[in-house]
C-alpha cells in the first residue's frame, strides 16, 4: 500500500479517466471465448525512433514495445489509467521529498536475473547521466544530484544521483530536490523501468535484443519489416499474456495496413486511417473501437528560429490558430472521431482533474477576418509562407495538414500562404525535430504518459523539458509549475497548473487542434480487444481463436 501521508491529488484525474473511458465502450468480448493461449496475432506498427532503452524512448511506437517487455514500480490501469503498485510493495513518504521504496520479491528478468532495488537505481542513474544522452533524462530531474550528473552546461561532475541510495536487496530511498507530491504516480512511465545487469555488461548485445521483465520477450526484429514478441512463460505478474505472442508488422501507410486487415493478412490495426472512417463499421461488422483517449494534436513552433521568437510573432501564431476551422476538419476529415480543442490538455482528465473547456478562448475559434488582421499586425508570415511539417508514413496526417492549410489559405486570402511539408518516416521526422532543423510549425501530437494535468504541460512547455520540441521557454510558466508540484492540496495544485496553462495560452506557445480518440479494428480471429486510456492496445489481454 502506498504511504498514507502521500498526497492524493492525482486521484481526481484517475477517477475521471475511469468515467471517460467507460462511456466510450471500453473493450469488446467478441464472443469472449478462452482463445488459444499459444496463438500469435499480428498488429500494425511503425519503427521506433531509437533503440528500445527505457530512458531513451519517448514516442508511441517504441512505447508500445516497452509496455510489453517491461514492468516498473507502478502500472497504469488499462481501463482507468490510475497508477497502481506493480513491482512496488510500498512507497512511503512523510514529507513528499523523501521516499522509501520496497520492491516486491519473486520478480525476475526474462534471462533469469532477479529484479532488485539495485536494478532500479542502476537504471535510473544510467538514464539521468549526461554521458548516456537519454531523451527521458529529464524525468529524473527532481531527484537530488541531477544537476551534477546532467548539468545544463559543462561536464557532469558525478556519475550517480546523490538522492538514490540502495538500503537493502529490495529497498532503496529517493530524495528529491523539492517537494513533488505526485512523484510516485509518475513511476509507471517506462523511463523508470528496471534494467538487468546484462544491459550494463554487454550493452551492444542487449540493444540488439532487449531483455526485460514484462509478459513478453523480443524474439527478433528486422527494421522496416517486423518485430516478433513471444509470451514469456516465466512471467510472475498477474497480467500474463492471454496469447502466444504478437508480431508487430511495420507499415509506412496505415491505409495499406487497413487493406491487409480486410484481406486477412493482418489481425489488428490500432490507427484506422481517416479515409476509412466512413466505412469501418460496415467493413468490420462490429469489430471496431473508438474510445476517448488522453491525446491532443497540436502544432508546435521552432522557437530556436528567430522568425518565430521575435516581437509580434505571438500575434502571428494566434492569427494562424484563428484561421483553422477545427469543427469542419474534425467533422469531414475525421468523421467526428476528433473533437476541436479548446485547451492544451484533454477532456479525459475531467474538470476535477484540470481540464478547462474553453480556456483557449477566441484563439481557438475560427475567425478568419481577425486571423488575417493579427497575422498582418505581427509582421506577416516568416518568409511569406507557412510550411507545416509532418511524417508521411502513419496517422493520415497528409489529409488533415492539407485541410488545415486550405483553411489558413482561405482565411488569409492567399492560396500559397500554407503548404504541407512531409517527411518520409516517423523516425526521420523525429530526428529532424530533435536536431532542431524545423523552420516552420510542425505536428506535435501528445499521448499522455500518466493521467495528470502536469503531464500535459511540464514535459511539453517547461524550459529544456524532455518533449519541449519547440524549445519554448517562459520563467512565469516554470515558476507556476514548480509551485504546483510542491503543493499537496489537490485543488490548489490543479489551480496552479491551470494558471501555468494560461501562460501557454497568452503566448500561444503551441496551437491546439483537436482531442483524439483511440481507434482500432481487428480480424475475426481476435476477441477481448481493448485500448487503454493512452490509446494503446492492451496486447496481453487479447485472445486469439
Amino acid at each position: 500500500m502506498r504511504g498514507a501521508t502521500h498526497a492524493t491529488w492525482a486521484a481526481g484525474a484517475a477517477a475521471i479517466a475511469l468515467a471517460a473511458t467507460a462511456c466510450g465502450g471500453g473493450g469488446s468480448d467478441n464472443g469472449g471465448g478462452s482463445g488459444d493461449s499459444g496463438a500469435v496475432l499480428s498488429s500494425s506498427w511503425g519503427d521506433p525512433q531509437n533503440p528500445l532503452e527505457p530512458a531513451n524512448t519517448n514516442e508511441v511506437q517504441g512505447g508500445k514495445v516497452l509496455d510489453m517487455i517491461f514492468r516498473g514500480l507502478k502500472r497504469y490501469d488499462p481501463k482507468t489509467g490510475a497508477a497502481q503498485d506493480m513491482l512496488a510493495e510500498k512507497i512511503d513518504t512523510s514529507d513528499s521529498t523523501n521516499f522509501t521504496v520496497t520492491v516486491k520479491s519473486g520478480w525476475k528478468f526474462s534471462n533469469g536475473e532477479p529484479v532488485t532495488a539495485q536494478s532500479f537505481v542502476d537504471a535510473w542513474n544510467y538514464g539521468a547521466s549526461l554521458k548516456n544522452n537519454q531523451k527521458n533524462a529529464y524525468f529524473f530531474g527532481y531527484i537530488e544530484g541531477y544537476d551534477k550528473v546532467h548539468p545544463d552546461s559543462g561536464k557532469q561532475t558525478a556519475d550517480t544521483l546523490s538522492g538514490l541510495k540502495v538500503t537493502g536487496e529490495r529497498t532503496f530511498t529517493i530524495k528529491l530536490s523539492q517537494k513533488f507530491s505526485t512523484f510516485p504516480d509518475t513511476l509507471g512511465y517506462p523511463a523508470f523501468a528496471p534494467l538487468p545487469k546484462a544491459f550494463f555488461d554487454n550493452h551492444a548485445a542487449w540493444i540488439k535484443k532487449p531483455v526485460g521483465n514484462g509478459p513478453y520477450q523480443i524474439q527478433s526484429y528486422t527494421k522496416g519489416s517486423k518485430m516478433s514478441l513471444r509470451k514469456w512463460d516465466g512471467y510472475p505478474g498477474d497480467d500474463k499474456a492471454q496469447n502466444g505472442g504478437v508480431d508487430l508488422k511495420v507499415y509506412t501507410d496505415n491505409n495499406t495496413a487497413y487493406t491487409d486487415l480486410m484481406a486477412g493478412n493482418l489481425d489488428l490495426v490500432d490507427d484506422v486511417p481517416a479515409a476509412q472512417l466512413k466505412n469501418v463499421k460496415a467493413d468490420l461488422q462490429g469489430r471496431y473501437l473508438n474510445t476517448p483517449a488522453g491525446i491532443i494534436q497540436t502544432l508546435s513552433f521552432p522557437f530556436y528560429d528567430k522568425n518565430w521568437n521575435k516581437s509580434g510573432s505571438q500575434k502571428v501564431r494566434k492569427g494562424l490558430s484563428m484561421a483553422i476551422n477545427r469543427k469542419q476538419i474534425t467533422d469531414t476529415i475525421f468523421q467526428k472521431t476528433r473533437t476541436p480543442a479548446t485547451d492544451w490538455t484533454s477532456p479525459v482528465l475531467g474538470e476535477k482533474g484540470g481540464f478547462q473547456d474553453g480556456l483557449c478562448g477566441d484563439g481557438c475559434e475560427y475567425k478568419p477576418d481577425e486571423a488575417k488582421k493579427l497575422v498582418k499586425e505581427g509582421g506577416g508570415l516568416p518568409g511569406g509562407q507557412v510550411r507545416i511539417g509532418y511524417n508521411a508514413d502513419t496517422g493520415s496526417h497528409k489529409e488533415w495538414v492539407d485541410a488545415v492549410c486550405n483553411s489558413i489559405n482561405n482565411a488569409l486570402d492567399n492560396d500559397k500562404a500554407c503548404v504541407g511539408n512531409p517527411v518520409g518516416t516517423f523516425a526521420d521526422f523525429r530526428n529532424k525535430i530533435t536536431a532542431k532543423k524545423m523552420t516552420g510549425p510542425f505536428r506535435a501530437g501528445w499521448q499522455m504518459d500518466y493521467p495528470l494535468i502536469q503531464n500535459f504541460l511540464q514535459p511539453l512547455y517547461y524550459t529544456n523539458a524532455s518533449s519541449n520540441d519547440g524549445h519554448w521557454s517562459n520563467k512565469d510558466f516554470d515558476k507556476l509549475v514548480n509551485q504546483a508540484n510542491s503543493e499537496t492540496d489537490t485543488a490548489k495544485a490543479i489551480s496552479l497548473f491551470q494558471d501555468a496553462e494560461k501562460v501557454v495560452r497568452d503566448n500561444m506557445a503551441a496551437i491546439p487542434l483537436w482531442y483524439q480518440n483511440g481507434s482500432a479494428g481487428w480480424s475475426e480471429r481476435l476477441s477481448n480487444v481493448a485500448l487503454n486510456p493512452f490509446s494503446v492496445p492492451v496486447y496481453n489481454e487479447i485472445k486469439v481463436g
